[in-house]
């Protein structure tokens, strides 16, 4: 159960298809792993040239979308990314510019930042997680004091996406009368980037720790009474790009497990001949299709700025977060002792959602998040 696509938007999830195919197969995924980078530079700049970094922002800012609907354009791209476990800051980029673009109405201008985030020249991520903290954005121990025209930054950030690759950080840090927003650059002296090893071979991880950096006023983004809807705004997306991938990423998995039971033979029939496993292939595929229910139902609220998408977003995330593991666990167990070697590919799609699974709040955060919405 998809959203329904427009033939323009038939048109680019085939081109994006074909683009993935050809610069980022599971070959090359491969490959990454055993050279230690996290993804060409260059394969990047040119998705950016598809318009994978400019759907999120209006035409008055220089971007666009094939549908006029932005966010369910982007959605086919990271449903794209699941099917092939393919690199790329597709949702740091993504999840930074909803930021910039949520800021531009309220704060410094930030207009350059963007066009540069759509051309590819540059990459960001947002810098939310703190050491030993839970998913709770709103509330960092980062600090930033005001001194005049400017602020100084300091405290840690952990799990940043693509944290050594990044050419700026949008990080959540607490001042005087709340929380703000502030873009800053990576190259910085007082900003040291740490890489940490992660699950997922192509989605590299770091710690930044930010030691009084002195920022101008122009680096916020937004202004504080705005910041937490920013954030808010920031979050959904980030957490409907992330359940649009791990729904590619299982429904391949799916794909080709089925047909390995149709192919591999036992006793003169094939695996998918016997009635325990289809009870188990219905099970899985009905899981899936909620999954896809779920997270359609997220993505439409989002784009159209629903006040039931804070709600929406976190159910589709509790039960994709919850089910997709399940679902690739049980292929894996399907394929028998091969599902468990290296050379199989179904590891590197295990690796995927179990990272996408924490990250963002886990289903348990989500469902605590449900209840706080509801009242319960």
């Amino acid at each position: 159960m998809d959203l329904e696509l427009s033939e323009d938007q038939k048109l680019f999830r085939n081109t994006t298809v074909k683009f993935l195919e050809n610069e980022a197969p599971i070959e090359k995924v491969r490959e990454l792993n055993k050279s230690g980078e996290g993804f060409p530079r260059d394969f990047w700049s040119q998705g950016a040239e598809l318009g994978w970094a400019a759907l999120l922002v209006p035409e008055d800012l220089g971007g666009g979308s094939i549908s006029g609907d932005g966010l369910k354009d982007l959605v086919i791209v990271a449903k794209e990314f699941g099917r092939l476990v393919s690199p790329g800051p597709l949702h740091p980029v993504n999840t930074v510019i909803a930021g910039l673009v949520e800021g531009a109405a309220s704060g410094p201008d930030h207009s350059a930042d963007i066009e540069a985030l759509m051309s590819g020249e540059t990459i960001a991520s947002w810098a939310a997680y703190e050491p030993r903290g839970h998913w709770d954005p709103m509330n960092p121990t980062t600090t930033a004091t005001k001194q005049g025209d400017y602020y100084v930054i300091s405290g840690s950030k952990d799990r940043v996406e693509f944290g050594n690759e990044a050419d700026f950080f949008v990080v959540t840090a607490k001042t005087a009368t709340g929380v703000a927003l502030f873009l800053v650059p990576s190259d910085l002296g007082s900003v040291l980037v740490e890489p940490v090893g992660s699950l997922d071979f192509t989605r590299h991880y770091a710690t930044v720790n930010f030691n009084e950096v002195t920022l101008p006023i122009s680096a916020m983004i937004g202004t504080e009474e705005t910041a937490a809807a920013i954030v808010e705004r920031m979050f959904q997306v980030a957490v409907v790009l992330q359940c649009a991938e791990t729904n590619g990423a299982i429904d391949k998995v799916f794909e080709f497990t089925v047909q390995w039971a149709f192919d591999r033979y036992s006793f003169g029939r094939p695996l998918a001949s016997y009635q325990a496993l289809k009870h188990r292939f219905s099970d899985m595929r009905t899981w899936l299709e909620c999954c896809m229910a779920t997270t359609d139902a997220a993505v439409q609220a989002v784009n159209d700025r629903d006040p039931e998408a804070g709600r929406l977003v976190s159910v589709a995330k509790a039960y994709v977060g919850t089910k997709a593991v399940q679902i690739v666990q049980d292929c894996v167990q399907m394929h028998g002792g091969l599902g468990v070697t290296w050379e199989h590919d179904i590891h590197l799609y295990l690796r995927r959602v179990m990272v996408d699974r924490q990250l963002y709040g886990t289903p348990a955060d989500h469902k605590r998040r449900i209840s706080d919405l509801i009242g319960l």
